[in-house]
């Protein structure tokens, strides 16, 4: 063993300062390593603005961190001998720096996780892999949950996160307001455009990211998305300014309306934080903290804390959890066979169905969509089209800012798509169009007729859900929470059944 330096390798979603790897070290005896390598832009085809995020965010990381007194090898994705994959760069500084040690967070995904695994053996110097502490919820935690129970309802695991941060409970250890969630109040239907909405703060780019936008622009030409309305915060101190807006302006009207969609509103009273919270900007534990302080003083209704909250420290440590223990296989499950080829339009966001437009159309320029346009409107259509849920999973990586492994597969294949066969939810969160004209302002604007199941004019979302109960029957019928669809499909008449399936059929072959 040599006697030189501590090499501490630093991911793209691992930019906290007292990450746990930094935590344990000397900053007189450590260099730390930044990489920007291909094979990470590339395995699947990313958004252009989400590539520019993540590389300006790191190296406006890196030069924190040099503020903060560590020194910091960083290696830009152009840089002439660049070897483009993580290993490759270790390599190389191994033969720059010398070090005696390396140590690293752990990943937050299996492809590179095993990356990290092999370095020891590979490289002959022992290497200490952390784990990520950001998380409330341990790998061995989530891990003895899961093996206590029958179902891995997240409402549940919810509850024990609440008991374990002491969030919204009161003195006596019970939920604030007698109940646990809150999301039966947060259903508001889409409301008429309300001048005073707030929106996010659009950052103007720097000269470190103006730079990295000409670079996505030049390199990554063939990949989706625009780089005109590129708006994200890329440092800590932006990404607080972004918090402060969000806290102030949106998150009292946040449960309200968390469901509603408005053409051309891609925003609404949504706190865009999570691209943020994911690549290591911003803490979520503080976060939830002081969203129960803004409840607690009076500024903040219980229905928009606690339904903000049970995102952050229920679903997100939830799905992570699910992420994990199922292992790396999770993303090739479908239970459903579903195996149809994810239409032209997702890359594009050209089509009739004026819902599916707006939320892939936003998409492309800003790569974000809420969770309900996600789940209920892209995922809905990929559920009910039958669309292979392994190119929709790859769809969902590339295109939204947020989106790592961890936590856009279980959201995907287990949520949008049940292709766990129930695992992640109890039922398939299918629905025809008039879920969409209920939630939203969409299908006044539409081509199609929302209150149509066939004819030219129908809107495609109410034959194609009908045709999904129909093909899965056999899988579906006996789950208990589906029981009134099916005994709605037997009431039809066996002609409107057979209409419906026709419609349904012709609008998928001529589906591209």
């Amino acid at each position: 063993m040599t006697d030189g330096p501590l090499l501490i390798p630093i991911l793209g979603d691992q930019l906290t300062p007292d990450i746990a790897a930094l935590r344990v070290a000397d900053k007189d005896d450590s260099i730390v390593l930044m990489m920007e390598v291909a094979d990470e832009t590339v395995y699947v085809k990313h958004h252009k603005a989400k590539i520019a995020f993540i590389l300006s965010a790191m190296r406006h990381h890196a030069e924190r961190l040099r503020a903060l007194g560590w020194t910091v090898d960083y290696v830009t994705l152009d840089a002439p001998d660049n070897s483009g994959s993580f290993t490759g760069e270790v390599a190389r500084a191994i033969e720059r720096h010398a070090p005696r040690a390396i140590h690293v967070t752990e990943a937050g995904e299996w492809r590179v996780r095993s990356m990290l695994e092999s370095w020891e053996t590979r490289f002959a110097i022992p290497v200490t892999i952390h784990e990520d502490d950001r998380f409330l919820c341990s790998h061995a935690e989530f891990d003895s949950w899961a093996a206590a129970r029958k179902q891995m309802r997240m409402e549940f695991f919810y509850r024990d996160m609440r008991r374990k941060t002491g969030l919204l409970l009161t003195e006596a250890g019970e939920p604030e307001g007698g109940q646990w969630n809150y999301d039966a109040d947060n259903r508001k239907p889409a409301p008429d455009r309300d001048l005073l909405m707030p929106h996010p703060i659009r950052f103007r780019p720097d000269g470190v990211t103006q730079a990295v936008l000409e670079m996505v622009a030049d390199r990554f030409a063939d990949h989706i998305g625009s780089l005109d309305h590129f708006h994200f915060a890329v440092t800590h101190e932006e990404a607080l300014r972004q918090r402060k807006r969000f806290l102030d302006e949106a998150l009292p009207r946040f449960g309200d309306y968390q469901d509603a969609m408005l053409t051309d509103e891609p925003f609404l009273w949504h706190s865009i934080l999570s691209p943020y919270i994911n690549a290591g900007l911003l803490d979520p534990r503080e976060l939830c903290q002081e969203v129960e302080a803004r409840y607690r003083a009076g500024k903040v209704p219980l229905n928009c804390a606690e339904g903000f909250i049970r995102q952050i420290i229920g679903w997100r440590e939830y799905v992570r959890g699910v992420y994990w223990h199922e292992g790396p296989d999770y993303g090739k499950r479908n239970a459903l066979k579903a195996q149809r080829d994810l239409p032209d339009f997702y890359w594009t966001g050209e089509t009739d169905m004026h819902c599916l437009a707006q939320a892939i159309g936003q998409t492309i320029d800003h790569g974000y969509a809420h969770h309900i346009q996600r789940l209920m409107i892209t995922g809905n259509f990929a559920l009910i089209a039958g669309i292979d849920p392994h190119q929709v999973h790859v769809w969902y990586l590339e295109v939204y800012a947020d989106a790592y492994e961890w936590v856009e597969m279980p959201n995907t294949i287990g949520m949008a798509l049940f292709a766990d066969g129930g695992l992640l939810g109890s039922k398939p969160y299918a629905a025809g169009g008039a879920y969409i004209n209920r939630m939203s302002n969409y299908c006044g604007s539409c081509r199609y007729d929302v209150k149509k199941r066939v004819g030219d004019d129908a809107c495609p979302f109410n034959a194609l859900y009908w045709d999904f109960i129909a093909r899965n029957e056999r899988t579906l019928s006996r789950n208990p929470r589906m029981a009134m669809p099916y005994r709605n499909w037997q009431r039809m008449k066996p002609e409107d059944r057979e209409a419906t399936r026709a419609q349904a059929a012709k609008f998928l072959d001529h589906l591209a």
